[in-house]
């Protein structure tokens, strides 16, 4: 193995990067050609859908028969390939080879129930089955649902035989983290489990999901099938949680790991390109170490947005396509203190970020803590992700009261609640009370109340609310009445925090959600389906912000100023949407 000082030089084409000797390996999608499957994870916004996508079609030309899978509840694949892709998988008539589906947790909660339900139609009373299908109506059949499915394409041998590589576009880390730790935990929940019920379904099939499961844990675990491509820009808060999510994935036994830097700049004169360079280099500097003992590759950064064949072909090519553009007449937008005065006016006590993942939901909504925190309002600041990036910002929220949800905390409170309300009403069993709660959607709920807990403090706060990317905060306010139903049907006490949740959220004298976005297609695309589903909750969102915007800057470099004659363009679609109520934020903290 080479020592620290024979790598120190690392050259990125003909660049220098991080000052070490030997060049950082291009992507090629030659190195997925042996493995099964193929994973792509990481934060948000860092391109794990273009690379997931341009790797599939790259492969699927090469003559691979490839299945393209997302588990994000709010998929791109439409956006990219420009065309509607369904639950079921379905040919891309211009990449011969390859099949996309999406994993959409509610359709696969309706089949889920249609087939546990299936054997006992006719043999049971109407009313049992009712009452069996209220069971299975909850959040936690939405979880495992999409998890069922999920580990169909991993572990069922009919379905993975028709391919030659099944890859994964998956959400963003945390809800990724949770989706591959359910193998393993499902498959103990059922080895312990003794009455034969759980929210999998009413005593059928248990057997056979456990067969399942405990094959997509082997499949997982074996470096000769699975591989797990960890993507990340070259920023500091991406690189922390690519290198945290790797390490916890590799104790579940998922190793054979490859890291990718995707939108690597090269050194430049112009001020604009070169301040972006040094930023680049110093994320990668502070992470030199970690990054030294993976196996890391590149991708620089392209002057074209990757939606259409044509522009993910690109990424595996010679930069292409960038030209000195002309800027359009740059779009009029409000100021971020309009924002804020604002909120202050309307005397808004709870304000959501929500939005894709990657587009600065974190930093916007520490940036308005503390902008609400200065006009001399009382601030608590939370976030329903689990990725919990907040943990970044401590040192920025001076006076804001920074109350992050502790996942296993919650669930551990959750159920000392369960076990002591059983108690008290009596109950003379309660290993059956400790085996339910040994299920993995328990912990789904305990978040849940923590979440409904910390809104209800908007009586003499005002709540800041820093989301989960846009799929996973959705299900989380879609679900809202079933988690009602669910702790109503458990042994534990229905909180009113719970009760005044979904009318505070609706209540637009109160609540206001801020779409966060990017000047780019897909997070465009996303936080217009976005405000379409709050618009159906009735739930309210005037204010958009479009985030990290290069055209109010100055520069000369021909991609960048390629890049930004696109933004105008997106930023121009988000000001009309909002009828004016458009932030702009450069490329900088707000």
């Amino acid at each position: 193995m080479q020592t620290w000082q024979q790598k120190r030089e690392w050259m990125y084409g003909s660049r220098m990067l991080l000052n070490r000797s030997q060049p950082i390996a291009t992507l090629s999608p030659n190195l997925f050609s042996s493995g099964r499957f193929v994973f792509f994870t990481g934060k948000g916004g860092v391109g794990k859908t273009s690379l997931a996508c341009a790797v599939s079609v790259s492969l699927a030309e090469s003559g691979r028969r490839v299945l393209l899978i997302s588990t994000d509840p709010a998929s791109n694949l439409q956006d990219v390939f420009g065309r509607e892709v369904g639950t079921t998988p379905s040919p891309i008539p211009e990449a011969p080879n390859l099949e996309v589906v999406n994993i959409d947790p509610e359709a696969a909660a309706t089949e889920y129930r249609k087939a546990a339900l299936a054997p006992y139609v006719g043999l049971l009373p109407e009313s049992v089955l009712a009452n069996m299908e209220e069971q299975l109506s909850g959040s936690c059949t939405l979880e495992v649902a999409a998890f069922d499915r999920f580990t169909r394409y991993l572990a069922e041998t009919e379905m993975i035989s028709h391919y030659d590589h099944l890859i994964f576009d998956t959400a963003p880390t945390g809800h990724t983290l949770r989706l591959l730790q359910l193998p393993a935990a499902w498959s103990s929940f059922l080895e312990s489990n003794t009455h034969g019920a759980s929210c999998l379904g009413p005593l059928s099939g248990l057997q056979q999901r456990h067969d399942m499961y405990r094959n997509a844990l082997t499949n997982l675990g074996d470096p000769a099938l699975t591989t797990l491509v960890l993507v990340s820009r070259p920023e500091e808060v991406a690189l922390a949680e690519a290198l945290r999510s790797g390490g916890e994935l590799a104790e579940l036994g998922i190793r054979n790991q490859v890291f990718v830097l995707n939108g690597l700049l090269n050194e430049s004169s112009d001020p604009l390109a070169h301040a972006l360079y040094e930023r680049q280099q110093s994320a990668l500097r502070k992470y030199a170490a970690a990054l030294e003992e993976r196996r890391v590759y590149g991708l620089p950064l392209k002057a074209f947005n990757l939606v259409g064949l044509d522009h993910l072909r690109g990424l595996f090519q010679s930069n292409g396509g960038a030209s000195p553009a002309n800027l359009p007449f740059p779009p009029h937008a409000q100021s971020w203190e309009a924002l804020l005065d604002d909120l202050v006016q309307t005397g808004k006590r709870i304000v959501f970020t929500m939005g894709k993942g990657g587009v600065g939901k974190t930093t916007l909504a520490v940036a308005l803590a503390q902008g609400l925190r200065r006009r001399g309002l009382p601030v608590l600041l939370t976030t329903t992700d689990p990725a919990n990036h907040l943990e970044h910002f401590i040192g920025e929220t001076t006076g804001v009261e920074v109350f992050p949800i502790d996942e296993q905390a919650e669930l551990e409170r959750y159920r000392e609640e369960v076990l002591a309300r059983a108690r008290e009403m009596g109950a003379t069993d309660l290993s059956v009370v400790e085996e339910d709660l040994r299920s993995p959607c328990i912990q789904e709920i305990a978040v849940f109340r923590a979440f409904a807990e910390v809104v209800h403090r908007s009586r003499d706060k005002v709540v800041v609310i820093d989301t989960a990317p846009t799929g996973h905060t959705l299900l989380l306010l879609d679900t809202t009445l079933s988690h009602q139903r669910q702790i109503a049907g458990s042994s534990a006490e229905v909180p009113e925090s719970v009760r005044r949740l979904l009318p505070q959220l609706r209540d637009s004298s109160i609540t206001e959600v801020i779409i966060v976005t990017l000047p780019e297609p897909t997070p465009v695309f996303e936080a217009s389906r976005l405000r379409a589903d709050l618009d159906r909750a009735g739930i309210p969102a005037r204010w958009w912000v479009v985030n990290k915007c290069l055209y109010p800057i100055p520069t000369q470099d021909a991609i960048l100023r390629s890049r930004q004659a696109a933004e105008t363009v997106w930023v121009q679609k988000v000001i009309e949407q909002s009828g004016g109520q458009t932030v702009v934020i450069p490329y900088e903290n707000p």
